[in-house]
């Protein structure tokens, strides 16, 4: 029963977006024991960031800030959430 797959699907905006912060939480392994102090969360918190790292190409262009600012700010558009500029880090 544990080797049964589960298949989330995000817009690609989401998926970028999301990439990012697991970058930055995950790059500092004391934000994400503070964030997710259950270790046995993260595999499936590294399962999510390898994949997305691995279907995105933008996280490898150099125009990545730029798209990445976008997104969010397509996201934030589509929920009627305040700037990007606001959100905090």
């Amino acid at each position: 029963m544990d080797d049964e797959s589960v298949l989330i699907k995000l817009t690609r905006d989401q998926a970028f977006v999301l990439s990012d912060w697991l970058y930055d939480v995950m790059m500092r392994s004391d934000k994400l024991d503070a964030i997710v102090p259950d270790r046995a969360v993260w595999s499936g918190i590294y399962a999510i960031s390898g994949t997305l790292e691995t279907t995105l190409p933008e996280v490898f262009m150099p125009d990545y800030a730029g798209r990445l600012d976008e997104a969010r700010q397509r996201l934030l558009g589509a929920m009627g959430g305040e700037e990007a500029d606001d959100r905090p880090r």
